[in-house]
């Protein structure tokens, strides 16, 4: 009679190293910062499946997630693990029919606020009670409105690889609020679309096109000379008005927020702000060389 402990004892698998992963921004604590993108991560963690949680997170944080690819209703990825081929996670959101998104769109679109933040990027706070009415849900919340797999050998669905994808969502939904639409089958153009043909038509008459202005009575006539007509005229000495420095470094990325599914090692606004200071800088030092240039 064999008990178990006569059996060998294999040390327990680590992941191969993964070079251009994608890297959670999330370093410690909680993924996600908005409320929505809690309530995704919320999902996953009402799943009880363990000490997966935190491997998923270490999966996510270390840059073991190869690709990420979202379309409407699924997320397909890659996740490096301990074989030399990644796994392959599939993760299927069940998608609302035509007639629920009839009903749910007519809805939020007698909601001028809830209009007004979806156009501002944000997820109003209340849109989940519109979901609630029409008797669905936004997110999933049944074991049928979402399903997983992976091609790991590990028996648990969801497995680590699955959790690390998760993670990873968690934090593009604070980027793109969009997303969870996407994954209920409609996409952030298809749905801003419907939102403005549903919106109500306004009682006043649209505005005149401004009239073209009118061209002056007196013009100086063109140069004869063909050479005098191609050739540069002077410029006014204050054609560059005040020329400084930039108050914000790196305003336009900024402006356009994070980038998705990001690879770097570093978050990447932190990696451009230095570059947008240094060009600003030699900018600035090129046109105080070419002031003084033309000034002597």
């Amino acid at each position: 009679m064999r008990y178990w402990d006569d059996y060998p004892r294999y040390p327990k698998s680590k992941p191969r190293a993964a070079k251009g992963g994608i890297k959670a921004q999330t370093k410690r604590g909680a993924f996600g910062q908005s409320w929505w993108a809690k309530r995704w991560i919320a999902v996953l963690e009402s799943f009880d499946i363990g000490g997966r949680l935190s491997r998923g997170r270490s999966y996510a944080r270390g840059g073991q997630v190869l690709s990420v690819d979202v379309d409407e209703g699924r997320v397909a990825a890659k996740v490096q693990g301990s074989q030399p081929q990644p796994y392959k996670v599939a993760i299927a959101v069940k998608a609302l029919t035509p007639g629920e998104w009839k009903a749910v769109l007519k809805a939020l679109s007698s909601q001028a606020l809830f209009v007004a933040k979806l156009l501002a990027g944000e997820m109003p706070q209340d849109i989940e009670e519109v979901f609630t009415k029409a008797k669905l849900s936004l997110f999933p919340e049944k074991k049928a409105d979402l399903k997983t797999d992976c091609s790991c050998p590990d028996p648990s669905n969801p497995c680590k690889h699955i959790a690390a994808v998760y993670y990873l969502l968690g934090e593009e939904f604070d980027r793109d609020p969009f997303l969870i639409f996407k994954l209920r089958g409609m996409s952030r153009e298809e749905l801003l679309k419907r939102l403005n043909d549903l919106a109500p038509a306004g009682d006043a008459a649209p505005a005149e096109p401004p009239s073209a202005p009118e061209a002056a009575e007196s013009s100086a006539p063109l140069p004869a000379d063909p050479s005098a007509f191609w050739a540069a005229q002077p410029l006014p000495e204050d054609v560059f008005g005040e020329v400084k420095a930039p108050p914000v470094s790196a305003a336009w990325p900024r402006r356009l927020g994070n980038f998705p599914f990001w690879r770097g090692q570093e978050p990447l606004l932190d990696a451009l702000e230095p570059v947008y200071a240094g060009g600003a800088r030699r900018g600035m030092e090129a046109f105080l060389e070419s002031q003084a240039s033309r000034s002597t």
